[in-house]
């Protein structure tokens, strides 16, 4: 019997029922490269090397081997911190990200592969009800920060799907979500972009000048004048803009 380790946010899928909900919403298709992180038991790789091309699977844990032990020729396992591996080089590169992310690192994952991963084309990733959130939350909302803005700028959404916290082992205090969403075009200067937005949000209750000085990416004046061409107060805060003001505020700041 293996038990779930806290400390790597492991919660097992175990209810095959979801796998239909995932595959729907994943828009699985014959030719897919699929990459899989976290694949736990082995119970959504095997669905979705039975309907894709080729699947590319990354786990930390080592004690999880034997029961990926079966798996078709088809399906690439890689060992190690997904947050350490170079993913960019995978071969063929994929196509779609489709997982039950681990909770502690799920946030990061995502917001690193917008750009570190430009081959995806669509996510469909199962992470906490309150990461979900945040991935598509408005403005001035408890919920929208950096990893808002950022999805935002790199991505539409194409569905959701609230899961009951049953079809996990260990079942977790928390409630899930599945949540997918399709590739836009980056916007020019996207690296520059997400170092204004991490900055923006450091400081959450200054106002966004005194948190881009603070984190030296701009005076004050520069931030401000910035500001005001966008219409802006020198007193807004971050929370306050829209994802596409912070790409003109980027440019602005240049």
């Amino acid at each position: 019997m293996i038990r779930a380790k806290k400390k790597l946010g492991q919660h097992f899928l175990v209810d095959e029922n979801m796998l239909g909900v995932i595959g729907r919403l994943a828009e699985l298709e014959a030719g897919d490269v699929v990459l899989e992180i976290g694949p736990g038991l082995g119970i959504l790789t095997r669905y979705l090397a039975a309907r894709v091309a080729h699947v590319h699977t990354v786990e930390l844990d080592r004690s999880l081997e034997p029961h990926l032990a079966d798996l078709p020729e088809h399906v690439q396992q890689h060992w190690g911190d997904v947050l350490a591996l170079d993913l960019a080089v995978l071969r063929p590169a994929p196509t779609k990200l489709v997982a039950n992310l681990p909770y502690n690192v799920a946030t990061p994952i995502v917001a690193e592969s917008l750009a570190g991963l430009p081959s995806l084309e669509l996510w469909c990733v199962m992470v906490q009800r309150e990461v979900a959130d945040r991935f598509f939350a408005v403005p001035s909302t408890k919920a929208y920060g950096a990893v808002s803005v950022l999805v935002q700028l790199a991505a539409r959404r194409t569905g959701s799907h609230a899961v009951s916290r049953t079809v996990f082992r260990p079942t977790p205090n928390v409630e899930s979500a599945l949540v997918a969403f399709r590739r836009i075009p980056l916007p020019v200067g996207f690296d520059r972009i997400k170092q204004v937005v991490e900055a923006a949000f450091s400081h959450r209750r200054k106002t966004l000048p005194n948190s881009l000085e603070l984190a030296g990416l701009a005076s004050r004046e520069q931030a401000a004048a910035a500001l005001a061409a966008l219409g802006r107060s020198p007193s807004s805060r971050a929370e306050a803009l829209e994802p596409h003001e912070f790409a003109a505020l980027t440019e602005a700041l240049c």
